[in-house]
């Protein structure tokens, strides 16, 4: 079945959704938040196919997430990395990462969670905040047109 496009919808998630919708996309993108950079770190850490992998990598340069870039180590090869655009996306893995963590049973003795890495302790969880500071949940917002 193919998949319908949303890069034409009024509502900025469903745009987003067409760009990184994917989950082998938003686990490239964790992958290179992580510093990695090769094709086949990504293939070794994701044990995804080599097809699959190369159709979201070219996706994810041409939306402008990643970028291709000469090897830092002198070689021929090409190395991906995360631009300003695929930088912000670190927000909502950890949105992400949050939510499964809260809600989602790992399995047996694999618990994870991100912590800062200067003093080593767990992050707080993310808020959403109003410009006066005040934390804003579901109820607090609505989707309005902008001039």
């Amino acid at each position: 079945m193919r998949r319908k496009s949303l890069a034409g919808a009024v509502c900025p998630i469903a745009r987003s959704l067409d760009v990184i919708g994917d989950w082998w996309s938003l686990l490239i993108v964790r992958d290179a938040l992580r510093g990695m950079r090769r094709f086949s770190e990504f293939q070794k850490s994701l044990g995804v196919s080599k097809n699959i992998l190369t159709q979201r990598l070219r996706t994810l340069v041409a939306q402008g997430i990643l970028e291709l870039a000469p090897a830092t180590d002198g070689s021929a090869y090409r190395e991906y990395v995360l631009t300003a655009k695929g930088r912000d996306l670190f927000h909502v893995l950890v949105a992400l990462g949050q939510w499964g963590q809260e809600h989602l049973d790992p399995p047996a003795g694999s618990r994870l969670t991100m912590v800062d890495r200067a003093r080593g302790e767990p992050l707080r969880r993310l808020e959403l905040r109003a410009r006066d500071g005040r934390v804003l949940g579901p109820g607090d917002t609505i989707m309005t047109k902008i001039a």
